[in-house]
């Protein structure tokens, strides 16, 4: 079988371990004489399972005894709605950046329950950069930020300071590289990227902030019921969650969040300099500003682009076609891609180059 290189942008590529270990697990879950897929969510064995995720997730981040940890449903699409219904009055103002299309939905969805200033945006550069000059009203409840953009390749590279409560979706970027987690009020990023496979969204809430809403919240989308209930208000994504758990074991083997930071540097500073020597390919957006999780980058020579597509496929290279929105190409390099792989797309580049100037 031909090796192939995962560079999709999600569900993404997962650790050749964790395939090995939850395959088994649908045959035989801990020599049980179960699988994961059928075990009961209230047993004492799928208990060890998400009390072990929900220990490592703190581990890694370092979070402190404020911040609490849930595994939830919906993906980061659900906590559009759900971070203003626990956050946000209906009179009270919320501040977004506008930084891509998934900033746009989370803005969209909170205006349906508060007041929303958008702070700053790079809408009409094609979401090219990141906004750096902004500033946040004093009484806005929290200021939220989506860390990585995954359609257009931008990135967070310093987080905004604030005194208001922040808020990041980091869906494309967690566990990617070191942050000071604990300054960030509430965290959600769905899993398929960095931390598991399609089906769980993480949270992390500083629970200080919780509660202050005068709303009537339904019963599943309020945070404190969550936290009550340990991420088992109902039945849980059991086998999402196992995933997940077994991923982040992966991450904590390699030497945790600050060791995979090295390596995401390494894999993206080798591809962007590709680029950047090649005469047919150009990035799109402001160096400063690159994601070194999303790397989007377009041809100069348009009519060349299937072919290009045509060539790095024939070499075992999937994921790499631009979203539909932008076009191009978009090589994800999430935690678990190799460098080996990015050094056979790097080495096409330059051949194709080679081949067609």
């Amino acid at each position: 079988m031909p090796i192939i290189h995962n560079f999709n942008a999600g569900p993404s590529i997962l650790p050749k371990s964790v395939f090995v270990e939850a395959s088994q697990a649908v045959l035989n879950f801990n020599n049980t004489g179960l699988s994961i897929l059928e075990i009961g969510h209230r047993t004492s064995i799928f208990q060890e399972v998400i009390d072990e995720a929900r220990s490592l997730v703190k581990e890694l981040m370092q979070l402190d005894k404020n911040h609490e940890v849930l595994y939830l449903h919906g993906g980061a699409s659900t906590q559009f709605m759900q971070v203003p219904i626990n956050l946000l009055d209906d009179k009270e103002s919320a501040a977004y950046t506008d930084t891509g299309v998934w900033s746009s939905k989370a803005i969209k969805e909170a205006k349906l329950f508060g007041k929303v200033e958008t702070v700053c945006s790079s809408r009409e550069s094609d979401f090219s950069f990141i906004p750096k000059d902004f500033a946040v009203p004093n009484d806005a409840k929290y200021l939220h930020i989506t860390t990585n953009n995954t359609i257009y390749g931008t990135q967070w590279h310093q987080i905004p300071k604030t005194s208001n409560s922040l808020v990041a979706d980091m869906s494309s970027d967690i566990f990617s590289r070191v942050l000071d987690f604990n300054s960030f009020d509430l965290i959600y990023a769905s899993a398929q990227k960095n931390m598991g496979a399609a089906g769980v969204n993480l949270v992390v809430v500083n629970k200080n902030i919780l509660g202050k809403v005068k709303r009537n919240i339904p019963t599943i989308m309020d945070y404190q019921n969550h936290i009550k209930e340990g991420s088992m208000l109902n039945t849980p994504p059991v086998f999402a969650i196992y995933v997940s758990m077994l991923t982040l074991k992966w991450l904590k083997a390699q030497g945790g969040v600050a060791a995979i930071e090295k390596m995401n540097n390494e894999k993206s500073a080798l591809l962007y300099s590709a680029i950047d020597d090649s005469e047919l390919f150009t990035g799109t957006v402001n160096k400063e500003d690159r994601s070194k999780m999303n790397v989007c980058f377009v041809m100069k020579d348009k009519t060349l682009e299937e072919a290009f597509l045509q060539f790095t496929k024939t070499h075992g290279i999937v994921g790499i076609k631009g979203h539909r929105l932008v076009g191009g190409f978009r090589a994800s390099l999430y935690n678990a891609l190799p460098i080996s792989s990015v050094a056979v797309l790097t080495k096409l580049i330059k051949e194709f180059t080679d081949n067609n100037i």
